[in-house]
């Protein structure tokens, strides 16, 4: 008997419920001091209270009929889809809430990854192989390792809905944006197999069903016998420059929707006619900050070192600014800029605050400059320093958020005729402008027509 008591004695963790802490729980501390006061490693090592669980945002009550027991549960979204959507319903002691509809995205979520899977085991020949040495590949392979060591974080601080985020949200958006950014390089075969096997470990705790059975696909041993997998290199700048051009990409197309959006005319007046679709752009990079925005951003930082590293409410910042007076005629931009940079701060943390960036942005925008021209369907685009824009593009433009301008060169539209008989693809027209190259109208004979590989 004693020697089964020193085997499982102290007592790891006690989960309870956040009703017990004023009571049982606190008892629960005081008869172990009183029993070993002495003995302290005898003590319990950690105690987790919990909230109570939501259902649909209400509570749990048989009379109202928002009732669900964990055996219907599990009818009803199987063991795994049950298990993810209780982990996304929360971690502190604030009630959870199990959203029905959630759970049935999260079943959705877990079946499409097992089906991606067996298309990607389906399609081997299409990827890439070799080394995995584009700029894409290597943002992949640290974007990666990163979400094994938050992952990893996250569950031992029992942080499960933390954990879920960062190893199966963010890993797939990793996934998908690799997807997305290698389209024309190519997909390298190893990292995706890599990628899927991390995958099945890191939700393992969460999905052990789902996990065992893409492993059991891919020719993996058992989960229960896979050995949590080390850090690799994490290359922070790498990281950085490939969400650069994500979020560059993403506000070039709002500026492209933007530029082709025809203005409703005055009435009486006659409608304007359609914006003839774009072909050519500029893309125009800030060195530095313009003097105001670097006045704020230095005040900024000064503030949140002196509030201990934490950003003070922006009423007071405002004050601090209204007392400079380099920035009195361009206090109406002053505080938007604030709330911006503010917002920058949940992401980028204290390097929203740099007046420059990690990275050289023309050597990105550079590499990434065919990704540019696939996803705006242009066919060329130049970069450029603003010290070579208009005054109101320059305003426009600072470090880290570059500003794109769109042109239109005249062309010749060509009738391509498909002379493969018994085919249903039979002839698209492809405008051809000065400076394409075969592969840019081979580019848009493809976009124009789907079933053309």
């Amino acid at each position: 008997l004693r020697r089964e008591f020193q085997y499982w004695y102290p007592v790891d963790l006690r989960v309870s419920g956040k009703d017990l802490i004023q009571n049982h729980l606190t008892y629960y501390i005081y008869n172990h001091t009183a029993i070993w006061p002495n003995e302290p490693e005898l003590w319990p090592k950690g105690i987790r209270a919990n909230g109570h669980l939501l259902l649909n945002s209400a509570k749990m009550s048989k009379s109202d009929g928002n009732f669900l027991t964990l055996t219907e549960a599990v009818r009803k979204f199987s063991a795994d889809g049950m298990r993810l959507c209780l982990a996304d319903s929360g971690d502190s002691v604030e009630d959870a809430n199990f959203v029905e509809t959630m759970a049935d995205a999260g079943i959705l979520r877990l079946y499409t990854f097992i089906e991606w899977v067996k298309e990607v085991l389906a399609s081997e020949n299409t990827f890439r192989k070799g080394d995995a040495k584009t700029f894409n590949d290597k943002v992949f392979e640290s974007e990666m390792n990163l979400k094994i060591k938050e992952t990893g974080e996250n569950y031992n601080k029992m942080l499960y809905k933390e954990a879920l985020r960062t190893g199966f949200f963010e890993l797939q958006a990793a996934r998908d944006k690799y997807l997305q950014l290698s389209a024309l390089d190519g997909v390298h075969w190893g990292l995706i197999m890599q990628y899927i096997e991390l995958q099945t470990i890191l939700i393992a705790p969460i999905c052990p069903h789902v996990s065992e059975h893409v492993r059991q696909i891919i020719g993996k041993g058992s989960v229960l016998n896979a050995h949590w997998p080390e850090i690799g290199h994490i290359d922070e700048k790498l990281i950085k420059s490939s969400q650069y051009i994500m979020d560059a990409a993403h506000s070039f197309r709002i500026f492209l929707k933007s530029h082709l959006t025809v203005k409703k005319p005055a009435k009486g007046k006659p409608e304007a006619p359609p914006v003839e679709k774009p072909n050519l752009a500029t893309i125009w990079v800030a060195k530095s900050f313009p003097a105001w925005q670097s006045a704020v951003l230095t005040t900024m930082k000064e503030l949140w070192t002196k509030n201990n590293k934490s950003l003070p409410e922006n009423k007071i910042i405002a004050g601090e600014l209204g007392t400079k007076s380099e920035l009195k005629k361009y206090m109406k931009r002053v505080m938007p800029f604030v709330q911006a940079t503010r917002e920058k701060m949940e992401t980028l943390g204290i390097a929203a605050l740099n007046l420059t960036l990690d990275f050289d942005e023309v050597e990105v925008l550079n590499g990434s400059i065919e990704y540019l021209k696939s996803t705006l369907d242009l066919d060329q685009i130049e970069i450029k320093f603003t010290e070579e824009a208009p005054e109101k593009t320059r305003e426009e433009c600072c470090p880290g958020s570059p500003y794109i301008s769109f042109m239109t060169s005249p062309g010749v539209v060509i009738n391509a005729v498909n002379p493969q008989k018994c085919s249903g693809l039979f002839s698209v027209d492809v405008k051809i402008g000065e400076g394409n190259t075969v592969g840019d109208v081979l580019r848009k004979i493809a976009k124009e027509n789907k079933q053309i590989k």
